[in-house]
């Protein structure tokens, strides 16, 4: 899966909720009905959990 997390916590996208084919893909989020500030995006697959930063400017 692919999640979208505000500062608080709560979430705000799913971009990805499922199984997906093995191999190299890119996702473009639409922020538009998004705040200026930090998020936080939760990747979860093959046994692992990412967890990064993102900063909306606009």
């Amino acid at each position: 899966s692919l999640r979208v997390y505000d500062v608080s916590g709560r979430l705000t996208d799913v971009l990805i909720d499922g199984v997906v084919e093995p191999g190299y893909h890119s996702f473009r989020l639409d922020t538009k009905g998004y705040a200026s500030g930090v998020y936080f995006y939760r990747l979860v697959g093959g046994g692992k959990t990412f967890t990064r930063k993102m900063i909306v400017v606009k």
